[in-house]
C-alpha cells in the first residue's frame, strides 16, 4: 500500500512539534517528510517531494499560506491552521474547508485525520477550489469584524429601556426564544438569540461555552470538571455553576 506522505509548514516551531507528534499518535502510518519555516520553504518542498497533504499555517513570513494554497491548488489535500476564534468555527464548517484551530485539540485532528483518510481511500481528487473557498470566509470574517463589537445590551425596563455596558453582563443564557442577561445583581430577557450574540460580542472577552450560554472571561473563577467528566464553569460573583459542553473545551486551554 502506497505511503500517504505530508509537510507541516508554521513559522511556529512549538506548533510545528506539537503537531508532529500528534500526528504520530492519531496517523502513525502518515510519512511525515519534511517540515517548513515559511511559505517559500514549504512551495519548494511541495514541488520536489509531492506530499499528498500538507498542514498550511494561513499567516506565514515569506509567501502567505494563502498565497502557497493559491500555487499548489489541486496538486494536494491542504489542511489550513488557523488562529481564529472559535465564533470563526461555524463559517468554516459550512465552508467544508479542512482546517485545524490553534491550539490544536487532538479531538480536531482526529476529526480532520478521518476526513483524509476517507478521500484519499475514495481516490477522490484535492479541490482546486479550497484557497478560493478560504479566502471567501475569510473575507465575510474580516467584515463582520470591522462592523466593531457589542458594547451595550439593552434591556426593557419598565416603560422604557435600560443600556448596560457588556463588561457587566456574567453570562447569556438561552431560554425558549428569548435570552437571558445574567448581571452580578439579577437577570433580564431580551429577545437576541444565542447565535447572534456570538456573532456580535467580542470573542476574547465572551466565550460559548455550551450551544445555549455565553460566559464573560473576566467572571470565570474556576474550570473544572464534575463527576460525570463534564466540563463546569464556577463564577465569581454568582453562586451557580455552568455546564461546558465537551466541544467548547478547548476555550480554556488558553487560561
Amino acid at each position: 500500500m502506497k505511503k500517504i506522505k505530508a509537510l507541516i509548514a508554521d513559522d511556529e516551531e512549538p506548533l510545528r512539534r506539537y503537531l508532529k507528534a500528534k500526528l504520530s499518535e492519531v496517523w502513525p502510518e502518515l510519512v511525515l517528510c519534511g517540515e517548513a519555516r515559511n511559505g517559500r520553504e514549504a512551495l519548494e518542498f511541495i514541488e520536489k517531494h509531492r506530499p499528498e497533504v500538507v498542514f498550511l499555517d494561513i499567516r506565514m513570513p515569506g509567501l502567505t499560506g494563502m498565497e502557497v494554497a493559491r500555487k499548489i491548488a489541486g496538486a494536494c489535500r491542504v489542511v489550513f491552521v488557523t488562529a481564529y476564534d472559535e465564533y470563526a468555527v461555524e463559517a468554516f464548517e459550512k465552508g467544508a474547508v479542512d482546517y485545524l484551530l490553534k491550539p490544536v485539540s487532538r479531538e480536531r485532528l482526529e476529526k480532520t485525520v478521518r476526513r483524509l483518510q476517507e478521500q484519499i481511500t475514495a481516490q477522490c481528487q484535492p479541490s482546486s477550489e479550497v484557497p478560493e473557498m478560504m479566502e471567501r470566509l475569510l473575507a465575510g470574517l474580516a467584515e463582520r469584524k470591522s462592523r466593531g463589537y457589542l458594547r451595550w445590551v439593552r434591556l426593557q425596563h419598565k416603560d422604557g429601556v435600560r443600556l448596560i455596558p457588556v463588561e457587566e453582563v456574567c453570562y447569556f443564557l438561552a431560554s425558549d426564544k428569548y435570552t437571558l442577561v445574567i448581571t452580578k445583581g439579577g437577570d433580564s430577557l431580551i429577545r437576541k438569540t444565542i447565535k447572534e450574540l456570538v456573532e456580535e460580542l467580542e470573542p476574547n472577552q465572551f466565550w460559548q461555552i455550551h450551544r445555549g450560554t455565553i460566559v464573560n472571561a473576566s467572571c470565570v473563577a474556576q474550570v473544572g470538571r464534575s463527576l460525570t467528566g463534564r466540563g463546569v464553569v464556577r463564577l465569581k460573583d454568582r453562586p451557580e455553576t455552568l455546564t461546558v459542553s465537551h466541544r467548547y473545551m478547548h476555550v480554556f486551554k488558553q487560561m
